[in-house]
């Protein structure tokens, strides 16, 4: 599983131009689920994304989470983060992705967990499978990639 996960000052999802979900100030999680992955990945990895320090304190340090901030969360599906690099070629390959049906319960637990993790009002997410178009300020620019395995 990997996320990569930006501090924004606001963000926005759109499915067929029409505003979808938005956030003002928090984080934007764009998600992607590799084979192999399973649901206790997806809620390790939600705690993880709750509890990452990527906000400033008053001494201008990162050590407070989006919880300290009260900052909200979207959430984007994204099976391109789960590229095969390592053959030749520059045609990405996507064989690392799980097949959409458990992709799509491992971003749901991922999302229901972050919900009772966090706080379900602060929660947003794209739609598993959409065609979007996200816009988002990146606040820094602060970007953060985790990745966890099996």
């Amino acid at each position: 599983m990997k996320a990569v996960i930006q501090r924004v000052s606001e963000a926005s999802v759109l499915i067929d131009n029409i505003c979808h979900a938005e956030i003002s100030a928090g984080i934007v999680v764009f998600l992607g689920i590799k084979k192999g992955d399973d649901e206790n990945l997806s809620r390790l990895l939600a705690r993880k994304t709750v509890d990452l320090r990527i906000f400033q304190d008053n001494n201008g340090k990162m050590n407070l989470c989006v919880n300290d901030v009260n900052g909200e969360i979207l959430v984007i599906s994204q099976f391109t983060l789960c590229t095969d690099n390592d053959k030749s070629g520059n045609r990405p390959s996507f064989t690392l992705a799980e097949e959409p049906y458990k992709a799509k319960l491992l971003y749901e637990v991922y999302l229901d967990e972050l919900k009772k993790y966090y706080a379900k009002e602060k929660v947003f997410s794209g739609v598993f499978a959409a065609m979007m178009k996200v816009s988002l300020v990146n606040d820094g620019p602060v970007t953060i990639i985790i990745e966890r395995n099996n």
